[in-house]
Parts: C-alpha cells; structure tokens; sequence
C-alpha cells in the first residue's frame, strides 16, 4: 500500500514537471513569436520614415530648384541678339482674364528686349503672376517665385538667375501702356516687369528702362489694375499669364 502511494506521489511529481516544462516551451515560443512581430512592426516603421524622409527630401529640393530657378540650365545673362530683336517686333501676354499685344522698342532698348524674347522662348513666363497691382499706377509680374503659391511673401524678389545692365537715356517719360523693366536698384534687371496703368502717365524717376508699349489691350491692363488685392498690393484672385506668344506682325 504504501509502495503503491510513494509510486502516485511519483507520478504526479512527473505530470507536474512535464507540464512545466511544456508550459515553459509555450511561453518561450509565444515571447519568440511577439518578440519577432515587434521587428517586423519596427522594421517597417523604420522603412516607412525613411520613405517618407526621402519623399519629403525630395520635394524640399524641387521646391529649392523652383525658387532659384534652376529647373532650366539653359538661362543665362543676355546679349544683344539684333536676329531675335527684328525677328519679334510684338508679343502677345496671355492672362486668364485676357490678352495684352504689346511692341517692343528695339531701337532703344534692344539687350532688355532680346532678354524678353529669350526668357519667352523658354516658356520663362508660364504660370507666373502679376503678382504686384497698383490702382492708377500699374501691373508688375515675371517674377518666377509667383509660380509658387507657399511663397508667396518672397514674391517680387524672384530673378532668371541673373541681372543685368539698364537701358537708360535718362529722359524717360512712363505714357499709360508704356512697358518698362522693374528693377532693384541701378543694373538689377532680371526678368520682371510692369505696365503703366496710370492717366496721363506714371510720375517715376527715368530708372526704368523702357522696352515697349501696349498697343492692343489696354483695357486688359486696366481690368487688372482694378482686380481687389491685400495690403501688399497683391491681387487676392491669382491673374496668372498662361504664355507669351512671340509675333513677327
């Protein structure tokens, strides 16, 4: 009897370490398995920042090259390309709310008017703004930073990547529809611009060069004068030039 009770006690001794250990492997695997479930979750949240990083990177840089204008490798400072000048004696400023014909001054000005055409033919001007109105004053746009609307406190400090000289006679006179070179300071030149809105005409000092003038569209010109703008003069509604189309009449 008693051998038959110290034999059960045995017995259950063995159950009782059998299922411990079976528990234990149970517990090892389950830890394995949630352990490796937390590298697969940290691994692809590693990834999915990188990826992200790499996204964001991406478009910090291509909004860089946008703001300095160095989507085109091809722009660089003008020189006097008489072919181009007696080539285009007129182009056409398209606008979502109209067209401007103007016509350059080649005789005076032909650096600032070869430097029109150029930055035209490389569709420069496309989807820029007229980014700065004055009522009885006028219209001023080419800045490339306008294409940009998360920038758009920088707008009007924008430039094809380079400057260059005036035009000046020093006798300049600003007639409603004249079309002259916004500028900086003294041989600042780049790509903006601005018509004269005013009537009779725009009272400025001769430090804009002149290049041309409005000869069909005026009332386009006027009708932006008098779009509503914020109090930094910029139109609360987007005029934006769809193309500059060069004419040979």
């Amino acid at each position: 009897m008693q051998i038959k009770k110290f034999l059960s006690i045995c017995g259950l001794f063995f159950l009782i370490i059998l299922f411990s250990g079976c528990a234990g492997d149970d517990n090892e695997k389950e830890k394995s398995e949630v352990a490796g479930g937390l590298l697969e979750v940290n691994k692809k949240a590693h990834e999915d920042i990188a990826k992200a990083t790499d996204a964001e990177n991406t478009r910090l840089n291509n909004s860089l090259k946008e703001e300095n204008n160095m989507s085109s490798n091809t722009l660089k400072e003008p020189v006097i390309n008489q072919v181009l000048v007696n080539k285009y004696p007129f182009a056409l400023v398209k606008t979502n709310i109209g067209e401007i014909k103007v016509k350059f001054s080649g005789e005076s000005a032909p650096l600032t008017v070869t430097n029109f055409i150029q930055l035209a033919q490389e569709n420069f001007y496309v989807n820029t703004k007229f980014h700065r109105v004055i009522k009885s004053f006028m219209i001023q746009g080419g800045d490339p930073l306008s294409k940009n609307d998360s920038i758009k406190t920088r707008w009007g400090t924008g430039d094809p990547g380079y400057k260059f000289k005036d035009e000046l006679s020093g006798t300049e006179k600003y007639p409603q529809g004249t079309l002259a070179m916004a500028n900086s300071g003294p041989n600042t030149n780049g790509s903006q611009f601005f018509i004269v809105t005013a009537d009779p005409e725009a009272q400025l000092p001769p430090s804009y060069t002149v290049f041309g003038k409005v000869v069909d569209g005026i009332n386009i010109a006027l009708k932006i004068e008098n779009v509503s703008t914020t109090t930094a003069d910029r139109p609360i509604e987007d005029i934006v030039i769809k193309s500059v189309e060069l004419l040979e009449k």
